[in-house]
């Protein structure tokens, strides 16, 4: 049986066309399986091609990255422009859109503030990529010091509550005793005279 020629072009077409369509849609993958050109990676931050996602947190389970600007008790600015909301633990607001400023709140932003602006920071994935505000969630330390652990320090020392929001649970037993011995010794803001 011989197949007539008018219906050739069909399959070539459709083919063709997905081609065109994988390399408006994914270029990386048309450039990687279809060419031998190399896909043109930035090669720096200063230049005027944007960031890869590789000079980003957000996915990665460990990322460093320098403090560039302290938002609060809990969260921070990097110099990837990523914005990280610390996990398990809560500091008094000093920011929130509908709340007013709340007791111990500014000494949580200070101290926060004094322990890692302007420090290479390390961040460590739970579960959870980022909150609904997009801002990164993850545990911090400062790995020049010892792994120095911020969220715990915060809680331990009387600056934050501790707060579970599962599936972000790795260190939630830590964060509940760190806050309990902040207010058996009356630390920060469970200390009396502070928040009555």
């Amino acid at each position: 049986m011989r197949v007539k020629a008018k219906h050739l072009p069909v399959p070539a077409a459709t083919i063709i066309l997905a081609l065109l369509l994988i390399r408006v849609i994914n270029p990386g993958f048309y450039h990687r399986y279809f060419t031998a050109e190399p896909v043109a990676q930035p090669t720096s931050r200063n230049s005027n091609v944007n960031i890869e996602s590789s000079d980003l947190c957000s996915e990665k389970q460990i990322c460093t990255a320098k403090v560039t600007k302290v938002v609060d008790g809990d969260t921070v600015d990097l110099s990837t422009g990523e914005r990280v909301r610390y996990i398990g633990v809560d500091t008094p607001e000093t920011k929130h859109p509908t709340k007013k400023v709340e007791c111990f709140g500014k000494e949580a932003s200070e101290k926060n503030k004094e322990l890692v602006l302007d420090k290479e920071i390390k961040l460590e994935k739970d579960v959870s990529d980022k909150d609904r505000y997009g801002r990164l969630l993850r545990y911090v330390y400062i790995p020049s010091e010892n792994n120095f652990f911020i969220n715990d320090y915060l809680a331990r020392q009387g600056y934050a509550h501790a707060a579970t929001f599962p599936p972000d649970v790795k260190y939630f037993k830590q964060f509940l005793a760190a806050e309990r011995k902040a207010r058996e010794n009356s630390r920060g803001l469970w200390a009396p005279e502070i928040c009555p």
